[in-house]
């Protein structure tokens, strides 16, 4: 299939830093069902709706292809990579490896001032879930977890959890029932903040288990 179809994305002709922005645009385009597994997508065609040259978008399409959300198709462009329960069920058993016992660390380092700079996006979460808006939703919270698996010192555990979560999120996201479930999981943010100041790292552990745990009890990876 073509790229013929218009797609909802933002013009990014008077911006810069534009393989960062398209990267953006194009994974929220994803995980919100806007491009589809099995249809195939050029950069060309992209960066006319972009309204940029294609060279950025081309770059920020390789950007997913590390992260496992899209595919290259040889002489085509690219394909969404379709994820199937098995693969979600090896994805999710990482994470539950790696994440919450970073949270444990985190709360053991974090200090008062780093827990005060997460607590405006785990507000930002909640807000994003109030207002049934996925997209803004799932780049806050990929900023809350990303700051959040910082402060137990691990850059490179950060750059693997990262790229874990956003292949989960291809997971039933356009079919979700939203808002009574994003709104439960928004507010085990401001939780997490709360064990983090209170430097809580058993309560925070036990936490990020149940939070990752959503992925395969039907929240689709939206947490």
């Amino acid at each position: 299939m073509t790229t013929e179809a218009k797609l909802g994305l933002p013009s990014f002709s008077h911006r810069t830093n534009l393989r960062d922005q398209v990267a953006d645009a194009l994974r929220a385009a994803v995980v919100t069902g806007q491009m589809e597994p099995g249809r195939i997508y050029s950069a060309p065609a992209l960066a006319v709706q972009f309204g940029v040259s294609a060279t950025p978008v081309r770059e920020a399409m390789l950007d997913l292809v590390k992260q496992g959300l899209i595919e290259v198709v040889r002489n085509k462009g690219f394909r969404v990579t379709a994820v199937s329960d098995d693969e979600l069920d090896q994805i999710t058993e990482i994470i539950l490896l790696l994440e919450p016992p970073a949270g444990a660390i985190a709360a053991r380092r974090a200090t008062i001032r780093e827990v005060s700079e997460l607590r405006p996006v785990a507000d930002a979460i909640v807000e994003a879930a109030a207002n049934d808006d996925l997209i803004s939703y799932i780049d806050a919270d990929r900023e809350f977890h990303a700051k959040l698996l910082a402060l137990a010192g691990n850059p490179r555990l950060v750059r693997i959890v990262r790229d874990l979560r956003s292949q989960t999120r291809l997971y039933g996201l356009a079919e979700l029932p939203r808002r009574e479930r994003l709104m439960a999981s928004a507010a085990e943010h401001v939780a997490m903040c709360d064990h983090l100041a209170a430097r809580e790292p058993a309560a925070l552990e036990a936490l990020l288990r149940t939070h990752v745990g959503h992925v395969r009890r039907g929240v689709g990876g939206a947490d």
